[in-house]
């Protein structure tokens, strides 16, 4: 009877694993982010987080075009690009290595997306995000864009791979560089939730005026929140922080 129900179990973990996987698939539009998370996955196995030197860019070939690699720089304020697919530089219409990730984003959109990449690199959340960019002439598109965690020497803070997609392929795109992108959705996901019945956390409302803030409220106060606050939680025995509370509404400065 206990062999039956050890059986059991690990069957119904393992339809819930893939149940889950499929969910995420789905919740991404792109092919590169897909591709780039189920190989991530696989990789990492019960580990939160792969080692870096363990990737193996022959498994992503389709996707390294659109594929980055960003570094922690010296006071670990904000990440820098150290490996940026043909796609991402053609985009911009400028070699990435070096650049500051974090300056390419909106002023206004900075703290949100300090708060996701402390998710990524601290909890070891995966984050999916939707963006708008504008050439200098005013074109626009929209991109998605994914963060996963990886391990560097065994440390999840100074590494993140991602990729990076545009939804659509216009005749001006490579010829006139992304010059502003504002942040339309948030999104965090948990991999290793597979029991939870909210393993996505939707942290986000589309932002539709440019002169929007992105920033975090906390929805038990109704206060907005500069630093989000976290809640304890344990993943894989070990204490992680959540944002399972928070989420990233659109306004102006109060």
């Amino acid at each position: 009877m206990l062999i039956f129900a050890i059986i059991t179990l690990v069957a119904w973990r393992e339809i819930s694993k893939r149940f889950y996987l499929q969910i995420v698939r789905e919740i991404m539009q792109k092919e590169s982010s897909k591709l780039l998370y189920n190989y991530w996955n696989e990789l990492r196995g019960s580990r939160s987080a792969p080692e870096r030197k363990n990737l193996d860019p022959t498994k992503i070939r389709k996707s390294l075009a659109n594929v980055f690699i960003l570094e922690s720089d010296e006071n670990e304020d904000e990440f820098l690009f150290r490996l940026a697919g043909s796609h991402l530089c053609t985009t911009y219409c400028r070699e990435l290595k070096g650049r500051s990730f974090n300056e390419m984003w909106h002023q206004k959109d900075r703290d949100a997306l300090k708060t996701l990449i402390r998710a990524v690199t601290e909890d070891h959340a995966v984050a999916l995000t939707s963006f708008n960019g504008t050439s200098a002439s005013g074109k626009r598109i929209s991109f998605e864009i994914i963060l996963l965690p990886v391990r560097h020497n065994g440390d999840t803070t100074s590494r993140i791979l991602g990729a990076m997609s545009a939804i659509e392929s216009p005749y001006w795109l490579g010829l006139e560089p992304i010059t502003e992108q504002r942040i339309t959705g948030l999104r965090l996901i948990w991999p290793d939730d597979v029991s939870n019945q909210q393993p996505l956390r939707d942290l986000s409302s589309n932002v539709t005026n440019n002169e929007a803030d992105v920033y975090f409220k906390d929805e038990i106060s109704n206060e907005r929140n500069e630093q989000a606050i976290a809640i304890p939680t344990r993943v894989h025995g070990n204490f992680a922080r959540r944002y399972s509370h928070l989420s990233v509404i659109d306004g102006g400065k109060s």
